[in-house]
């Protein structure tokens, strides 16, 4: 049965199958021929699990085609179209041929940076607003050093931040791309919805790394997060917040922005060190990378997961670990399904269980010391 709940189709299996034969990676001449096979096997999956027909058809035509699609079957074998292009002379010569646009991989580390100087923008912007507010004395705060320790100031200055470099990148970036902000970040909501089972899985094994990680490398008690949740009302709101807002955000920087140029970043320099051409882009416009440079691009992302979170836990090196071991679930979620929606339902759902776990041991918030 598929992932939408129905029976899947005579056709629909029909479609899989021969859609599995040709791109299986096991059949592949190459690395990067694996690389690209790996990709189409991805895709071929998604779309028998979501009863995409069509999706199959698509990509049974992807391999069909010569030069015009980047790829031609030949002995059951896919073969770079690039590679055709320079063995077989051209049929026709015109003067009017217009020139190959291009192909540009999004996000890149020119977008991060873009990104970077409009979070600084919402730094100052969030900055001015809690000045303003302890200015007023908005609740019964006098000071900026009271206000830096007050759950309401730090969740409304990350809040302030958060909102002012959505709504610029919103309006910014599509100028770029010639698509939507969440189109170019591969959103994909559709196919979080369809895996939504496996990935509240995978948070539910992020939930038993942490309780394995708090048995054998404890964080030190009274850490600066245990004295924010120790302020009345801190709790609530922390769970609203952790739960609903934070992923969103953190996953567009981390694995909408960072990990995407990371993996382009490592391809490109992969193929200024070889002489090898870049490889084609997805029908979407979304880049193929390479297995090495989704590994890389996954540890790199996960160190500064970690670190930003490290003052919370006062540093300590085995929530620090158990950090990483989470970006990293979380990079492998949004690489494995092109979906930026299933790892932020993944990151949600681990804080989800977090919090339930503390809104129990606790009593509903009621008895604080017990954490």
């Amino acid at each position: 049965m598929s992932e939408n709940g129905n029976t899947p189709t005579e056709e629909l299996k029909s479609l899989y199958h021969e859609a599995a034969k040709r791109v299986h990676p096991d059949r592949s001449a190459s690395d990067s021929d694996r690389s690209v096979r790996e990709g189409l096997m991805i895709e071929a999956n998604l779309a028998y699990e979501a009863g995409d027909e069509e999706a199959l058809r698509r990509i049974l035509a992807e391999t069909e085609a010569s030069a015009e699609t980047g790829f031609r079957v030949e002995d059951g074998a896919l073969e770079s179209a690039d590679a055709f292009r320079n063995d077989a002379e051209p049929i026709f010569q015109s003067w009017s041929q217009p020139e190959a646009i291009r192909e540009v991989r999004i996000p890149h580390l020119g977008h991060l940076i873009l990104l970077s100087a409009i979070a600084g923008m919402g730094f100052l912007f969030a900055s001015v607003l809690m000045l303003i507010a302890v200015r007023f004395h908005a609740y019964g705060v006098y000071s900026a050093t009271k206000a830096a320790t007050d759950v309401h100031y730090i969740l409304g200055e990350e809040a302030a931040i958060y909102l002012f470099t959505l709504v610029l990148s919103v309006a910014i970036f599509p100028l770029f791309w010639n698509k939507s902000f969440l189109a170019g970040l591969q959103w994909n909501g559709t196919t979080a919805m369809h895996l939504r089972g496996r990935l509240f899985g995978a948070a539910v094994v992020c939930f038993v790394l942490a309780l394995v990680n708090g048995i054998l490398l404890p964080g030190p008690e009274d850490t600066p997060i245990d004295k924010i949740f120790r302020t009345p009302g801190a709790a609530w709101l922390l769970f609203g917040f952790g739960v609903a807002v934070a992923p969103f955000f953190e996953e567009v920087l981390f694995r909408g922005f960072i990990l995407p140029a990371l993996c382009t970043a490592c391809d490109w320099i992969g193929e200024q060190v070889t002489g090898r051409r870049p490889r084609r882009l997805f029908d979407n416009g979304h880049p193929r990378w390479s297995l090495p440079a989704r590994v890389i691009a996954s540890v790199l992302t996960s160190l500064p997961f970690a670190l930003m979170h490290g003052e919370q836990t006062g540093h300590a090196f085995g929530p620090f670990l158990l950090l990483i071991g989470v970006s990293l679930v979380l990079c492998w979620t949004r690489l494995s399904t092109r979906s930026l929606a299933a790892s932020t339902l993944v990151h949600a759902s681990y804080n989800f269980l977090l919090f339930s776990l503390m809104l129990l041991g606790t009593g509903g918030f009621q008895h604080m010391d017990k954490m």
